[in-house]
């Protein structure tokens, strides 16, 4: 890092506690960021993390530091991930741990999210499980989904129902062809 100045000379990282804290604090030693004259900044809780973005974006000042997705937070302001090269798995799990002794540069790896359910309830309602199957959505649209229901204090059935208005190409692929039909002319 030529200019640390360009990314406002501070790395935002994660609260003591959360695991992109301990691969981060291993992130730092491995980009060896701090010789290039950026502070780290520990916060100390999601809110002011959260806070530091909006204070940030809403001055049009720099951020730099590590924040996930979805969040309501990514969905009002919109952030550029880093290019740190190519994931190398072992290196991410070594980074992920606290005894890490060779903390290694890679990217973030994906997280893989997985809709469950218990046994009984999976037996008993085929029909949400063959819609479950099909569930799946962007980052950025769920995203912008949480960032609406904050913005307008929504319920989660309020949210759902913004889902199902502005995402029209999204979710009727889910459904059956009589599912579709009874839910888009409730949705206009």
């Amino acid at each position: 890092m030529k200019n640390p100045k360009l990314v406002g000379g501070r790395f935002n990282n994660c609260p003591v506690g959360w695991g992109c804290r301990t691969s981060n604090d291993n992130l730092i030693k491995a980009f060896e960021i701090e010789k290039y004259g950026l502070e780290v900044f520990n916060h100390g809780s999601g809110e002011t993390l959260a806070a530091s973005i909006a204070s940030a974006y809403t001055a049009k000042e720099p951020w730099f530091g590590y924040y996930w997705a979805p969040t309501g937070v990514l969905g009002k302001y919109h952030m550029v991930a880093v290019d740190m090269g190519p994931i190398d798995k072992e290196k991410a799990k070594c980074n992920a741990r606290a005894d890490c002794t060779t903390p290694g540069k890679t990217g973030w790896p994906k997280a893989t999210v997985l809709t469950t359910m218990s046994k009984p309830f999976y037996d008993k309602n085929p029909e949400i499980v063959a819609l479950m199957s099909k569930v799946s959505f962007t980052n950025d649209i769920m995203d912008e989904v949480l960032a609406w229901q904050e913005t307008n204090k929504a319920t989660a059935d309020e949210a759902g129902v913004h889902f199902l208005t502005k995402y029209k190409e999204v979710w009727p692929k889910w459904l059956s062809d009589e599912a579709r039909a009874k839910v888009t002319a409730i949705v206009k």
